[in-house]
């Protein structure tokens, strides 16, 4: 289902909704433990990650309102840059998945923080090719990691949760070299942000917030950090 399905939809039966999506949100929203594997000691300030993990307004969302994040960009991991636009990815077959990247500061939030947020409020990881009602391989999970130690990090945190029974279910998100990110159109920029009354957004994105500010409140910034689309791929 596009998002663009919904947005016609009455007031009732956009509460209604929301109503479900709450509940089936609770499911999968809880405070994980941090990775067990130790992270070294943070020197440089400025690192960038990449996260996939269905819509890419919700996912830029969440990461806005963390703490130690300096920069966001929503856009296209996974294919080639000239099929990274949106109604093109839309088709599902270009290998694009909307994606975030996500710059910040090592020595105020560190990568397995950020991967400990995403899996626990940003998501249900244990979805395949979907979140939500948006389905097809352009909304799967996936990790893009810019360096071996992202990779290592993440692999050693997925085995960890998997081996904990966190979810009911095995945590679908894959692990994948980041190959190129490619920045969305800028009115897809912070638009949870712009756009909170959006019916998309008061359905499906801002319990996530709800949910970030109740289980991580010491990670939690009220006023998001907003972003600009950079022009090309990073």
């Amino acid at each position: 289902m596009k998002r663009s399905g919904i947005l016609g939809v009455s007031l009732v039966a956009m509460n209604v909704l929301g109503t479900a999506c709450q509940a089936e949100g609770a499911a999968f929203a809880t405070r994980l433990p941090p990775p067990a594997a130790a992270e070294a000691p943070a020197t440089a300030h400025h690192a960038t990650a990449i996260f996939a993990g269905g819509c890419f307004w919700g996912v830029q969302s969440v990461f806005q309102h963390i703490r130690g994040v300096t920069a966001t960009r929503a856009g296209y991991d996974g294919g080639a840059k000239d099929t990274a636009e949106y109604e093109t990815v839309g088709g599902g077959d270009t290998g694009h998945a909307e994606s975030v990247a996500v710059d910040y500061d090592p020595t105020q939030v560190s990568y397995g923080t950020l991967m400990r947020v995403f899996f626990s409020v940003a998501l249900d990881p244990t979805q395949v090719d979907r979140q939500f009602p948006d389905v097809g391989s352009q909304y799967r999970s996936v990790l893009f990691t810019r360096t071996p130690e992202q990779a290592n990090e993440a692999r050693a945190y997925i085995q960890q949760l998997n081996g904990a029974h966190v979810f009911a279910r095995p945590i679908a998100t894959q692990i994948v070299p980041d190959h190129g990110f490619y920045p969305a159109e800028d009115y897809h920029q912070n638009f949870a942000a712009l756009y909170p009354d959006n019916s998309y957004i008061a359905t499906y994105d801002a319990p996530r917030i709800e949910a970030l500010k109740m289980i991580y409140g010491g990670l939690y910034r009220d006023r998001p950090i907003l972003t600009l689309a950079a022009p090309g791929g990073t």
